[in-house]
């Protein structure tokens, strides 16, 4: 897309019931872009559409949608499409942490972060791009995680996940840049959010807000379209000192 309003493009936001899907779906809300909120759960996903829909009529759907699904993915898209016409920025949210030695999990456990958040960009970014084509341009963005260039232990999954979405990021964005469509991948550091199952806490004030991270996105859309700032890191100003 080339950088200018947002204003009645039509965005689908994966994971976008809470957290930082839910604050990007907000901020392009609030920009005037048309949202199809995502969720695996359909209630989920029905009941946040319905909230956000009485600030912004009209603009809002849901589809619940397993991005590891391939089938569930082709109906999401083609749910936007029969909503608003057709996709031109798609948010890469959706996504799963499991933090344990890599000698403590299970076939299973590897499987489903793998297949979140790499398998589930692949399909998504898959399905997008020929709608994305016919209009001329789009935008993609991968939500990814300061743990795709820096490994910790008890992260060897969470870290494979995001290294390889990493490299994901930067071919793709080569390969689509003649279509007019960009790529650009977010590495945010801690950010207060339910990522991993802890609820927000008020003493780690100190932490990215998800709407920093939404922020970047808006931002990123007015940019001038000569230019890609195709990697974007993102960390807390002032963490607690060690």
């Amino acid at each position: 897309m080339s950088g200018g309003s947002i204003r009645d493009k039509v965005a689908v936001v994966t994971g976008s019931t809470k957290g930082i899907g839910l604050a990007i779906a907000e901020a392009l809300l609030a920009e005037g872009a048309k949202v199809v909120i995502s969720s695996r759960h359909a209630d989920e996903a029905a009941a946040t559409a319905k909230r956000l829909d009485t600030a912004h009529p009209g603009c809002v759907a849901s589809q619940a949608c397993d991005v590891r699904v391939e089938a569930q993915v082709a109906a999401l898209f083609r749910a936007a499409e029969g909503k608003f016409g057709g996709v031109d920025i798609l948010v890469n949210n959706a996504g799963v942490g499991l933090f344990k030695n890599l000698e403590e999990m299970s076939l299973e456990e590897w499987n489903s972060v793998m297949e979140t958040n790499v398998t589930g960009v692949f399909l998504c970014s898959r399905a997008a791009i020929p709608i994305m084509r016919r209009r001329g341009e789009g935008y993609i963005f991968n939500i990814s995680s300061l743990a795709g260039k820096n490994a910790f232990p008890t992260a060897s999954v969470y870290n494979a996940s995001k290294f390889a979405l990493t490299g994901l990021s930067e071919a793709l964005m080569q390969e689509v840049r003649y279509d007019g469509i960009r790529v650009s991948y977010i590495m945010p550091g801690s950010v207060n959010t339910h990522f991993g199952g802890r609820a927000p806490d008020p003493a780690n004030e100190w932490k990215l807000a998800a709407s920093d991270v939404a922020q970047v996105v808006v931002d990123l859309l007015g940019h001038p379209s000569r230019s890609l700032p195709s990697r974007v890191e993102i960390r807390p100003s002032q963490p607690p000192k060690k």
